[in-house]
C-alpha cells in the first residue's frame, strides 16, 4: 500500500471487517457479565474513547544503552516525519492525538509550517520538554556539572534562558505546559553543596514560572538517581512537591513511573500529591530494576490499575483542580516503536478502564470495617475483568483498528518508510 500522511480509513475499515464478528461476540457476552453486576458496558465505552494521552515525539525513534544503539529502518528524520509516525498510531489506537515535544530535537526554523503539519494530522502539542541534560552544538557553556543548579550563576542563565526558549516555542506551537527534568546533582560525596543545589535550582525555576503563560502549567519531574548517582537535586516527589509549593499554583508534580526505587508505592504517591492539589501528571513506561522505560503494562501492570484506581477515584469524588496530564515516556530498544507505543496507550487506557469498574460503594464499605481480603477482591475483581472487548469497540466505532498491532504490520509502513527515509544511522532521542 502506499503511505501518505498516515493509514487512510479505507485501509482500517478492511483490516476490521474480518474481525468484526467475533468483537461483536465478545463484546455482547462481556455486556451480559457486567449488566450482572450492574454495569453499563456502553458507558465504559464512552469512558474509553474519552481517554487521552500523549506521545512522546522522542519515542518514535530508536532508543539506546550507554554500550550502543540499533537503529531501525525508516527512523524518522525530523519533527515533521516524527509527526507523521506519531499520526500513523493515532490512526490505529485513537487515543493519542497529543505528542509531547523535546527541544532542541524537536527544533524547526518555520514553527507555522509545523504547526500546519500536526493539524493537518489531527495531532496536537500538549508539553514541552527542555533539554538541560546534554550539551548540544555550538553551546557556549556545558552542563557537565549542572545546569539550572549549577554554581556558575553563567551556566544557570543558559540553562534558564534554554527553557524560556521552549516557552516561546510552544506558545506559537499551542502547548499549555512545560516539562522540566534536569539531570544535575553529584556523583561524589562532597561534589555539590545539597542545601546550595537545590536554592539554586528554586530560584531558577522561579524565572521560568514566571515566564510562562496564564493558562500554563510547569511540571516538575522528579528521579531518584541517573545520571548523579549519589546526590540527585530534584530526587523524590516530597522535593519536588516542595519546589512546586515555593514556586506557585501553577507549579505541578510530574510522575515518571521509572524514576523510583524499586518496590517504592508509587500510588500512594499519587494520592498524596492529589490530596496535596500537586498532581501535574504522568510520565508512563514500566521498569524491572530501574529506570528501565519499558513498554507501560510490560512488568507491573497491577502497580498500573493500582495508580489508576487512586486516579479515578479522585475523578469520580470531585476532587478540586483535578486534571492530570497523560504522557508516555519511553526508550525503545529491541522493538519498533510505533508498535511500543500502541501497545503502551492501549495498556493505560486499559487500566483506566479497569478502575472504573471498582465497586467504589462496597469498597468503601469493607474499608470502613478494615476488612482487607474483601478490600483487595473488589479490586481485584476490577484487575482481572477483561475489558479488551470495551477497548477494541471503542477503537472500531471510532475509525481506529481492532487489532492495531495486526493492521500495522499488514500495512507495510515500517518497509515503505524505510524506502521514503533511507541512510538513517541516528537520530534523536532519549531518556527523560
Amino acid at each position: 500500500m502506499t503511505t501518505q500522511l498516515c493509514l487512510a480509513d479505507t485501509f482500517i475499515a478492511d483490516q476490521n471487517r474480518a474481525a468484526q464478528g467475533a468483537l461483536r461476540s465478545d463484546f455482547a457476552h462481556l455486556g451480559e457479565v457486567l449488566a450482572r453486576r450492574g454495569v453499563d458496558i456502553e458507558a465504559l465505552v464512552e469512558r474509553a474513547q474519552s481517554f487521552r494521552i500523549a506521545v512522546p515525539s522522542w519515542g518514535v525513534g530508536t532508543g539506546g544503552t550507554r554500550f550502543g544503539r540499533f537503529p531501525l529502518e525508516g527512523e524518522p528524520r525530523d519533527i515533521f516525519e516524527k509527526l507523521d509516525d506519531c499520526c500513523t498510531i493515532n490512526r490505529l489506537v485513537r487515543t493519542t492525538p497529543l505528542v509531547s515535544l523535546h527541544i532542541p530535537w524537536d527544533k524547526t526554523n518555520d514553527l507555522g509550517a509545523l504547526r500546519r503539519h500536526a493539524g493537518e494530522r489531527g495531532l496536537t502539542v500538549d508539553s514541552m520538554n527542555s533539554n538541560t541534560f546534554e550539551d548540544q552544538a555550538g553551546q557556549a557553556l556545558s552542563y557537565k556539572h549542572g545546569s539550572l543548579a549549577h554554581p556558575d550563576p553563567a551556566v544557570r542563565r543558559q540553562a534558564i534562558e534554554h527553557n524560556l526558549e521552549c516557552i516561546s516555542i510552544g506558545k506559537a506551537l499551542g502547548a499549555s505546559s512545560l516539562t522540566v527534568w534536569i539531570g544535575d546533582g553529584g556523583n561524589f560525596p562532597g561534589q555539590m553543596h545539597v542545601r546550595g543545589a537545590l536554592e539554586a535550582y528554586l530560584a531558577s525555576m522561579r524565572e521560568v514560572y514566571a515566564a510562562a503563560p496564564a493558562d500554563w502549567r510547569l511540571f516538575i519531574e522528579h528521579k531518584l538517581y541517573e545520571p548523579a548517582f549519589y546526590s540527585t537535586v530534584v530526587n523524590d516527589w516530597g522535593t519536588s512537591y516542595w519546589a512546586a509549593e515555593q514556586l506557585g499554583p501553577r507549579a505541578c508534580c510530574l510522575v515518571d513511573l521509572g524514576h523510583h526505587a524499586p518496590n517504592v508505592n508509587v500510588e500512594m504517591i499519587v494520592a498524596r500529591l492529589i490530596q496535596f492539589g500537586k498532581l501535574g501528571g504522568f510520565h508512563f513506561n514500566d521498569s524491572k530494576y530501574g529506570d528501565d522505560d519499558l513498554d507501560a503494562g510490560s512488568i507491573k501492570p497491577f502497580q498500573l490499575f493500582l495508580i489508576f484506581n487512586e486516579l479515578v477515584d479522585a475523578e469520580l469524588a470531585g476532587v478540586p483542580g483535578f486534571h492530570p496530564s497523560y504522557m508516555l515516556d519511553q526508550s525503545h530498544n529491541v522493538t519498533d516503536p510505533i508498535e511500543s507505543l500502541m501497545v503502551s496507550a492501549m495498556e493505560v487506557q486499559r487500566a483506566f478502564v479497569q478502575a472504573s469498574l471498582v465497586d467504589r460503594a462496597a469498597l468503601s464499605g469493607f474499608q470502613r470495617v478494615c476488612d482487607a481480603v474483601m478490600a483487595l477482591r473488589t479490586l481485584k475483581a476490577a484487575f482481572t475483568t477483561d475489558v479488551e472487548p470495551i477497548l477494541a469497540m471503542g477503537r472500531c466505532r471510532a475509525g481506529g483498528a481492532i487489532d492495531p498491532i495486526a493492521a500495522y504490520r499488514t500495512s507495510g509502513y515500517r518497509a515503505a518508510k524505510g524506502a521514503e527515509r533511507p541512510g538513517v544511522r541516528r537520530t534523536a532521542g532519549g531518556i527523560v
